[in-house]
């Protein structure tokens, strides 16, 4: 029953995150901060993640394509569907959960331990609206360009390293990336992507904004943004899935 319980408090907090704001100018200036603090925060570890993880992807397609019927320009092919279809968009927001999904919790959670969210609310603030709406706009409208910039990376990532091992030649490998290349896998990757940003804030203001306690439970509240983001994301992975490949 704790799950129904969870399940109802959420979708209340969300109607009033999406009601009215008070006043648009401060969502704006919210929003341009939570993009910088959300968003380009998280540049770096995207990049550093996406570049070494290509890497990996094309070694391991090269190992596995050892078959001389195969043609070799198949590590290109596999290199771009494995990270199009599922490591970009999948991967890396279950990373980005783990990374900004704390911080919004912790953030979320040391206001409310703090009584800062009771002051808000004594002001006659939407708090709801105020704390979260901002992060979900901003983590919507920059993820999908992470995710972008990750597929450009890793892919970059695999050539670099397909070139320095030998395993393939710059030519077999931009032509497996043009070979039979489908536009709608990248835009059931930023569909995920749109889907992956709205859990990950959601969940873990939600898991933030409803701390009770002080310090420890902050941090478990933390941890439980992270876990039950990811749980969701991949719930939400399969289903989509289902809907727009099948």
């Amino acid at each position: 029953m704790k799950w129904f319980f969870h399940i109802g408090r959420y979708y209340i907090m969300m109607s009033r995150v999406f009601s009215k704001p008070e006043k648009w100018s401060i969502y704006r200036k919210q929003f341009v901060k939570e993009i910088d603090n959300l968003g380009l925060g998280s540049l770096g570890i995207v990049v550093i993640i996406s570049i070494f993880m290509g890497a990996v992807i094309t070694i391991q397609s090269a190992f596995g394509f050892e078959s001389p019927w195969i043609p070799l320009y198949a590590v290109g092919v596999a290199s771009r569907d494995s990270i199009v279809l599922e490591f970009s968009p999948t991967i890396v927001s279950l990373i980005l959960a783990g990374k900004v999904g704390s911080s919004i919790a912790s953030e979320i959670g040391t206001m409310r331990v703090t009584e800062q969210i009771d002051a808000l609310e004594i002001m006659g603030i939407n708090s709801k609206a105020y704390l979260i709406l901002p992060k979900i706009a901003a983590a919507v409208f920059i993820n999908p360009f992470l995710i972008v910039i990750s597929m450009f990376l890793a892919l970059l990532g695999g050539l670099t390293a397909g070139l320095m091992t030998g395993a393939v030649t710059s030519y077999e490998f931009i032509y497996g990336i043009q070979y039979d290349f489908r536009p709608f896998n990248v835009t059931y990757a930023l569909i995920k992507t749109l889907f992956f940003a709205f859990i990950i804030t959601s969940v873990s203001a939600y898991h933030g904004y409803y701390t009770q306690g002080g310090a420890l439970e902050v941090g478990k509240s933390s941890t439980n943004a992270v876990v039950y983001s990811s749980i969701v994301i991949l719930l939400f992975n399969f289903i989509l899935t289902q809907i727009l490949l099948s």
